[in-house]
Formats: C-alpha cells, structure tokens, sequence
C-alpha cells in the first residue's frame, strides 16, 4: 500500500503543549517537513525563543538552544559565523520579535545574517496572558487593552515584514498564512524557499506566518480562524515582501 502521510522525522514523539485550535503545531510540521525534504537534518541548528513556542527544542529533532527573550537573532548569528555550513533557524512570536526583540531582528536583517526567521504573528501575546502586543489590531480586545486598542493612545501595529523589506541585507521575506488547507500548502513553499535561500549563502530570510490564537482572542478554533482571514489578512497582507533572485 502506498504512503500517501506520514509524521515528519523532523518531529520527535513529544505531544504538544499548545492550546486546542493553536497553529503553532501546524507551523512546526511546516519547517519540519521543509528540513526534512531538502535533507539538512543532520546540520541544523533551532533557535527557541521566549513565548508560547518556548518549549520548541522538545518537539524538533535536530540541534535546538534556548536564546533570551527577543534574543534569538543574536543567538542564531553566533552559531552561523562559527560554522556557516549549519543551516540556523529562529522561530519566535510576535511578543519575542516585534517588542523587545526589534532591535535584534532589524540588525540581523540589515547585516544580511544567512539564516531563516520564523515569525508567528498572533495580533497578542499568548504565553503571558494575552496582552497587547506591537502586532495588535486597532481595536482588537486584549487584557491590556480591554476596550480595544486605541491607536491615539498606543500606535499602530508593526507591519515587520513590510518594515525589513526596506533593508538592504534581507534576501527573501514573504508573509504567509495558515488558516485553511490552501494557505498552509503556500506557507510551505515559502518557508521551504526560505531555507533554500540559506543553503544557497544568499543572506538573510523571514517568513511571517499570520496564526490564531483562539485561547486569548476568546474564540473557539473556527471563529478563530474566520477571525484570522477577515481580520489580519486586511492589516497585514500575504504575499513575498523581498525577493533577491
């Protein structure tokens, strides 16, 4: 009988701590399979970040750290220039990239590191209780912003994406969604073009997957996702951002 599915390698045999309807599980099977698939397995290194995915060195089976919160850029620059054979990703959230780690984020990108970033946008912040965060939509309902954000009072959510791609150093960045079957098989051709942007030295790579979040946003798993594609796709549009051929 022929295989038509079957679990990545790339994932160990640890069940997901993540709540019911999250797609973070949905994005780790992504990268797993692109690792997977371009057979880089034994030379790949993860960076785990500060959040909701902070327990990411469990579930990859390949090389992982744990990096300070928003510091993973940092981490994954110091372990390319060791050994740049190694193919480094980061994966982290809004909260771990957008807020205390811009700064991090936008120097790795303008040197032009040759590594990939994971970027899961959730519009909050999911581990710590469900905050505001820089990726918050204009009057979206958060525990910090319980009458919505007000962008008088609080700006304007960072389109990161949009932002990077005015650099110089980034080689690829495109912005991706996980909310139905067709967006996911999109997701991974740009995340696994990302990690062919690495293997082929061109420089620094981001992909920005727009996730749920149905726990903080107060949802059940389908309206979050109906939430996702009427409300974030329209503040932050899919779609490669920067491509360096």
């Amino acid at each position: 009988m022929a295989v038509v599915y079957e679990k990545t390698k790339l994932l160990t045999d640890k069940p997901l701590h993540y709540c019911p309807g999250c797609t973070h599980g949905i994005i780790h099977r992504l990268v797993a399979e692109a690792i997977d698939e371009l057979g880089v397995q034994e030379k790949t290194i993860g960076i785990a970040p500060v959040g909701c995915a902070v327990f990411a060195y469990d579930y990859f089976n390949c090389d992982m750290m744990e990096a300070a919160h928003g510091r993973a850029p940092a981490v994954a620059t110091g372990c390319k220039r060791v050994n740049p054979s190694n193919i480094v990703f980061t994966y982290q959230g809004d909260g771990d990239l957008a807020s205390i780690g811009a700064a991090e984020i936008t120097h790795a990108a303008t040197r032009g590191e040759n590594i990939t970033v994971i970027f899961v946008n959730n519009a909050i912040y999911g581990m710590t209780g469900g905050q505001m965060a820089p990726t918050t939509l204009p009057g979206q309902v958060t525990t910090t912003s319980p009458y919505g954000r007000d962008p008088k009072l609080c700006g304007y959510p960072i389109r990161v994406s949009e932002m990077l791609a005015t650099l110089d150093g980034p080689a690829y960045i495109a912005r991706v969604s996980v909310h139905d079957v067709k967006h996911i098989m999109e997701a991974k051709k740009a995340i696994k073009k990302a990690f062919e942007t690495q293997i082929a030295g061109k420089g620094f790579s981001m992909i920005e997957v727009l996730s749920a979040c149905p726990t903080n946003w107060g949802m059940t798993p389908q309206e979050a996702l109906k939430w996702l594609a009427d409300n974030m796709i329209p503040q932050y549009p899919l779609g490669v951002k920067k491509e360096v051929e």
